[in-house]
């Protein structure tokens, strides 16, 4: 987990069960719910933290609100499948706002980064062929960098998304500090990233 303290879940049904809330030390904060059915309706999940299977809470979910903090969510469990970016806001039926054909089923919460931004990424798996490092987002990796794939990378520093076309659409995948030797193994295989953006929303 990289040093990010779990601070709990919430569920609300016909009880509610409060899990304390733990600061960390750059005053992270985060907190989504999720509803069964559209427009907030239905039983809810409140969740402040990472939940590998929101499945065991909720058996199905149309909307959301990201009350503060940005997030994660995925199609399936465990953090696999397709990504999607959500930050503070209301989502009433994010399945049609965001083109997801799934439901959510788990999520991650992106901790709040001060500081510089390092990453450097790869052409090849394993860190192969040719590299370069960014301190700043990259609208296409082929025109900055003459780059034709981007197969593994090592983040060094903050939180970034990587798309895999370029001026940051299409899929995307999240990107926290550490070693990324092959994206295959996080579920994207055959998927070619071309940009990159650092996560730079505030957690507020």
């Amino acid at each position: 987990m990289n040093g990010i303290n779990q601070v709990g879940y919430q569920i609300r049904s016909n009880s509610t069960s409060t899990a304390n809330m733990s600061n960390t030390s750059m005053n992270m904060r985060g907190k989504i719910t999720f509803y069964e059915e559209k427009n907030f309706q239905g039983r809810s999940y409140e969740c402040m933290n990472d939940c590998p299977d929101m499945t065991s809470y909720l058996s199905r979910c149309h909307s959301c609100r990201v009350e503060s903090g940005c997030f994660m969510v995925y199609d399936r469990n465990n953090y696999m499948g397709n990504q999607y970016f959500m930050r503070r806001g209301e989502y009433s039926d994010y399945m049609s706002m965001m083109g997801m054909r799934e439901n959510i089923k788990s999520c991650r919460m992106i901790p709040m980064h001060r500081g510089q931004f390092r990453m450097k990424i790869y052409e090849k798996e394993n860190f192969g062929g040719q590299s370069n490092e960014m301190m700043e987002d990259c609208d296409n990796i082929q025109e900055r960098y003459r780059m034709s794939d981007c197969q593994s990378c090592n983040v060094m520093d903050g939180h970034w998304l990587m798309y895999d076309q370029a001026h940051f659409r299409g899929k995307m995948m999240y990107m926290r500090p550490g070693e990324y030797r092959n994206f295959r193994e996080m579920g994207m295989s055959g998927q070619r990233f071309m940009s990159m953006r650092r996560i730079t929303d505030s957690c507020n």
